[in-house]
Formats: structure tokens, C-alpha cells, sequence
């Protein structure tokens, strides 16, 4: 699991990430979520691509709302995916973070699963609390995350699925609220997205008769 090098073998590297993005946090509902998800992508941990999928604009503004005194460089940077691993040896600074403002993000119209990431993203932000930005950042961020092939919660880069069931129930609740049977939160969303489409790709008569049902209900450590 991509989860696991970071959370087992170098928890502390992890924790003083976090710790020192939560001593700059602004005290909103998210920060606690975003700071895992940035502690673990400057660690190598997780699919996130550079800026946890939001564009760079969308991404500086992130930071200035949840993180002010980190967004203060003008030039913010990230060593490659794992580039950074080999030459931590003493505590994290905030400059190791490396969360990058200055790439050049790819275009979602140049991408093959352009349309299903589009579905999934309308699906999200129909589902939002309110009208927080921050709401939509992290449906943009959930909606990248989903491209990987580990579970959600280590593909966005959170501690455990305790995290990423948070996420949904404070910033989708009228979405989280439909996975009343605990259905693992990848299969949940592309199930969502196959009954609006009036499309059923499953074909048991009932989840409890299902051959498959620990690929969508089982345990997702």
C-alpha cells in the first residue's frame, strides 16, 4: 500500500509535517484533511499529481485560506514524486513541504478519462455542503485522487479510511449520507454515477448475495 512506507516507517517525518502545517492552520473545518493530504504528498505518499490535482491558481489559493504564513514565498516548489525521501534526515521544514506553484498542470481535455473525471467532479459539487471553496477544491481534489488504483483514502494521501469517511460526511453530506451499507468510497461514487446514468454494470439482485461483495464491502487497511 502507498500509504504504508510513510504512516510505518517514517511516522515521525509524517507527523512534523503535519504538526507544523496545523501550527500555521486558519482554523477551518478542513485544514486538519488538507494538512495530511500535504504532509503525505511531499513524502512521496498517494496518486496525487502536483498541487493535489487543483490547478496551480487554485492551489495558491488554498493555501492562503487554510495555511496563510506557508503561501508566503513567492515560489513554492516540490521535489519529483519520492525525490524528496533520501535526503531527510533531521526535522521537516516548511520549505521541504515542496508544493509546487510553478508546473505546468496537465489539461483534462488532453486526458483519455476526461469525461468520467468530469462526471465525477459534477457529481461531487452537486453534493456539497454549501458554497465553501473549500468544498470545491476538495471535490476537484477527491476527483483526481479517484484516478489511482489503491484504495481513495490512500490515493488521496490520508491516514486511514476514518479520514476520508470525514471528508465525505463534512463536505458531501447529502452524498455520504447514501452509503448506508459502509460501500467502499471509490466503488460508492462510480456506483453513483452509473444509476444516474440509468446504467447498471452490476448485475446481482442483491449486494448480500453478490460473489463480489468483499470488493466492495470489505475492510480497506
Amino acid at each position: 500500500m502507498p500509504s504504508a512506507n510513510a504512516l510505518t516507517e517514517r511516522p515521525k517525518q509524517l507527523a512534523s509535517l503535519y504538526g507544523r502545517l496545523m501550527s500555521h492552520a486558519a482554523g477551518l473545518a478542513n485544514d486538519e484533511l488538507f494538512a495530511k493530504m500535504l504532509a503525505s504528498h511531499a513524502l512521496g505518499v498517494g496518486t496525487l499529481p502536483v498541487g493535489l490535482g487543483l490547478s496551480p491558481e487554485a492551489f495558491a489559493r488554498l493555501l492562503v485560506r487554510h495555511f496563510p504564513d506557508i503561501a508566503a514565498p513567492g515560489r513554492i516548489a516540490s521535489a519529483p514524486r519520492g525525490g524528496m525521501q533520501s535526503s531527510w534526515d533531521g526535522p521537516a521544514t516548511l520549505d521541504d513541504l515542496g508544493l509546487l506553484l510553478e508546473l505546468d498542470q496537465a489539461n483534462w481535455s488532453s486526458e483519455p478519462r476526461q469525461e468520467e473525471r468530469q462526471d465525477l467532479l459534477d457529481l461531487l459539487l452537486e453534493h456539497r455542503a454549501g458554497a465553501d471553496a473549500s468544498e470545491i477544491w476538495m471535490a476537484a481534489i477527491v476527483t483526481a485522487a479517484c484516478m489511482g488504483g489503491d484504495h481513495l483514502w490512500q490515493d488521496l494521501g490520508l491516514w486511514s479510511r476514518k479520514d476520508l469517511t470525514r471528508l465525505m460526511r463534512d463536505n458531501f453530506p447529502g452524498l455520504s449520507a447514501r452509503n448506508v451499507h459502509d460501500m467502499k468510497w471509490k466503488k460508492f461514487l462510480y456506483k453513483q454515477l452509473c444509476q444516474r446514468e440509468g446504467v447498471y454494470v452490476c448485475r446481482s439482485p442483491s449486494c448480500e448475495v453478490c460473489a463480489d461483495y468483499a470488493n466492495c464491502f470489505g475492510p480497506e487497511e
